[in-house]
């Protein structure tokens, strides 16, 4: 089955919505969401009841407080499969992820190779990678990962790790579409499953992704704006 994992960034307890990855330009979601008037996140969680969920603690990421979300991530992590992205950067870091979540991610952005190696051995299958890319290029603070996605994903393939998630920052809450041919590449080149962040539009793009062999997208702007049904988060569309 296509996996459909909604999307919610956190930031003082209440979800924001991205637009292109400029953290300090979000707002509440309940703001211009067409399925939510609240922007807390337990509350979205019991209407809208996804299978899973993907939550960017934002007071982190912006280098804040690790405690201030952590109680309302538990909480969500009650409901929903969670995957939590705080800035890992160490195995530290995910041991206190998976305290409240159930996978922890790893993002180019903030981690390093070795830690990334070092986790998934500790914890099989509750890691995902994220690779992050803004401006074409992988952001990444460690130079022992490689700057090509392609090359990474050959890296990691030997790691048991959930996922793979490529995540483009400039696409985030843009639904201005995806390349195809390079997410082929990519899904064919991985022996993880590879899933898509940012520039998701419609129902007819997750189909266009399952076709290629992506396993499945991370959505928040097309779920809110009623491009992708409801019931699709609660059990992904059917893609032969």
């Amino acid at each position: 089955m296509f996996r459909v994992i909604f999307v919610m960034d956190i930031f003082n307890r209440n979800v924001v919505l991205a637009k292109g990855g400029i953290r300090e330009n979000y707002r509440p979601v309940s703001d211009s969401s067409g399925v939510c008037s609240s922007p807390d996140p337990v509350e979205i969680v019991e209407v809208l009841q996804p299978l899973e969920v993907y939550i960017a603690d934002l007071n982190v990421l912006q280098g804040g407080n690790r405690d201030i979300n952590s109680e309302i991530i538990r909480a969500v992590s009650s409901k929903a499969e969670t995957m939590l992205d705080f800035g890992v950067s160490s195995p530290n870091d995910v041991g206190k992820a998976l305290s409240i979540a159930n996978t922890a991610v790893i993002g180019t952005e903030t981690g390093t190779f070795a830690a990334i190696r070092e986790t998934a051995s500790l914890y099989p299958g509750r890691i995902s990678v994220s690779i992050d890319i803004k401006h074409g290029k992988v952001l990444k603070q460690d130079p022992g990962i490689p700057s090509d996605p392609f090359e990474i994903v050959e890296a990691l393939d030997g790691l048991p790790l959930k996922d793979l998630i490529l995540l483009d920052m400039d696409r985030v809450g843009t639904a201005s579409g995806f390349d195809p041919a390079f997410l082929k590449e990519l899904a064919l080149r991985s022996k993880h499953d590879v899933l898509l962040g940012g520039g998701v539009r419609s129902m007819e793009d997750l189909y266009t992704l399952g076709k290629i062999g992506v396993k499945g997208a991370l959505v928040a702007t097309a779920v809110h704006n009623g491009s992708i049904p409801l019931e699709w988060l609660k059990s992904g569309p059917e893609i032969e």
